[in-house]
């Protein structure tokens, strides 16, 4: 499953016996060897930075999460190069209120501290959308897999959109009905999801944690990583907007 190579070691996924086996995706998918544009920023300047909005996602193993939106979004979205809406990320853990404050890789991995692994983004909405943003979350994970992305297996690998205000939270539950209602016209295919009823969740941001460094950016550090993610679909070719 994951290459732990220089990170903590993580627990094998445990297959829950009613589950039906899915395909495996391992490192093939993780992606090219260019540096990604984002800033590369300590986690302690990226919690300081105040420019831009934020973006909080959990969509399974934060490692693919944070590759397809530094490295991806740009190219899908029409605003690659030099000008990157993407403005920094940052990959940790988050979770409702109440939850242990700072916890560690391995106490998540257990899946019983309550917390999901997000990725964090801070973007430039001068250049882009929150709504684009969230599309974009959609094309590279299957929301109809609860609990799990792949080989991954547990709450912590939840798909869920942590909204920081009422207005994102208005935005988020329009594009999941969106979703919702294209698995229900067929236009969202077997193909694209396993299942037909989206199960993602919609909360309310809480604090977010760093993973620690050796976790950051891991993709661009090691290219053929272990990464539970693809390209499902173009928002674009699903979906007609103005």
């Amino acid at each position: 499953l994951r290459s732990m190579t220089s990170v903590p070691h993580r627990p094998v996924p445990r297959t829950p016996p009613h589950a039906a086996p899915r395909p495996t995706m391992g490192n093939a998918l993780s992606g090219g060897s260019e540096k990604w544009p984002v800033r590369h920023e300590s986690t302690t300047k990226f919690q300081g930075m105040t420019q831009g909005e934020l973006l909080t996602v959990g969509a399974g193993c934060y490692w693919g999460t944070e590759k397809w939106y530094a490295k991806d979004f740009g190219k899908d979205w029409g605003t690659d190069g030099g000008d990157n809406p993407v403005l920094a990320t940052a990959v940790g853990f988050m979770g409702p209120p109440g939850t242990k404050p700072n916890p560690t890789y391995r106490e998540v991995c257990t899946g019983s501290t309550g917390h999901v692994e997000v990725c964090q983004i801070r973007y430039d909405p001068l250049k882009t959308s929150y709504k684009d943003l969230v599309s974009h979350f959609f094309t590279f994970h299957d929301p109809t897999t609860n609990d799990r992305q792949g080989n991954d297996v547990g709450t912590q690998y939840a798909s869920v959109i942590f909204v920081h205000s009422s207005e994102q939270r208005k935005t988020a539950e329009t594009r999941l009905k969106k979703v919702q209602g294209a698995l229900d016209d067929g236009k969202i295919t077997g193909a694209m999801y396993a299942g037909k009823t989206a199960a993602t969740k919609i909360q309310d941001a809480t604090t977010f944690y760093p993973a620690e460094e050796a976790h950051q950016k891991y993709l661009e550090k090691k290219p053929t990583g272990y990464c539970n993610h693809r390209r499902r679909f173009k928002w674009q070719d699903v979906f007609v907007e103005k």
